[in-house]
């Protein structure tokens, strides 16, 4: 099933605790926030889509992480359900609308060699983290996807040690051998994961959480 750019999918949400189980390692996260960052960047891609998460299950621990890169703290892992129930120790869930889309492709594609090869490269970056100038360099990227850079200003604003979270995202797919199809807009973008025709939409997931991590 496709994924619309510039609306929210109107799949009738699910609970959580009704898709935990068919959730699997490598699904992605996907995200439409109403916060300043979020609003850069869909304004930026002309899409509805803010934020994406790599999804990975541990199994052994009864819990579905989330591996993410957000502002201003970097990359870092929480628990999936974190973001339906209290996303920022509030009590509340994320403030906006979340789905879970599947590269149809990754199951096929990575087995458990591939799989523990991906884990460590995501958690490897994990402490990643931004400062002051690392934010001006991110914004000058979603700059770029307006106003044309030479290559001499791009080479400047490359992805060093920081990364938004597509960013991350793509670079733990494309370390195992599944690039995400991108825009070539100067930075890769959450719309990007929605666009590419391998991923396909798993479900829309109501706030909140209930049920296990």
């Amino acid at each position: 099933m496709s994924i619309p750019i510039t609306r929210f999918p109107k799949d009738p949400p699910v609970s959580y605790a009704s898709v935990r189980d068919q959730l699997q390692n490598g699904d992605v996260l996907i995200c439409s926030g109403d916060g300043v960052f979020s609003s850069m960047i869909q304004q930026a891609t002309d899409s509805v889509w803010s934020h994406v998460g790599l999804i990975l299950r541990i199994d052994s621990i009864e819990r579905v992480m989330l591996l993410e890169s957000v502002e201003p703290l970097g990359v870092r892992t929480i628990r999936l359900s974190k973001y339906l129930e209290d996303y920022s120790n509030d009590g509340k869930p994320y403030p906006g609308g979340i789905a879970v889309i599947r590269n149809r492709k990754f199951s096929q594609s990575i087995r458990k060699t591939k799989l523990t090869e991906l884990a460590q490269y995501a958690i490897d970056l994990f402490g990643y983290s931004y400062d002051k100038d690392e934010i001006t360099k991110i914004a000058a990227r979603i700059l770029a996807s307006k106003v044309p850079f030479t290559k001499k200003q791009m080479k400047k604003i490359k992805p060093d040690r920081e990364f938004i979270c597509s960013e991350y995202v793509a670079s733990c797919f494309e370390h195992v051998g599944l690039p995400v199809q991108w825009s070539q807009l100067g930075f890769i973008a959450p719309s990007d994961f929605a666009s590419d025709p391998n991923f396909d939409l798993v479900a829309v997931l109501k706030q909140k959480a209930s049920g296990r991590a």
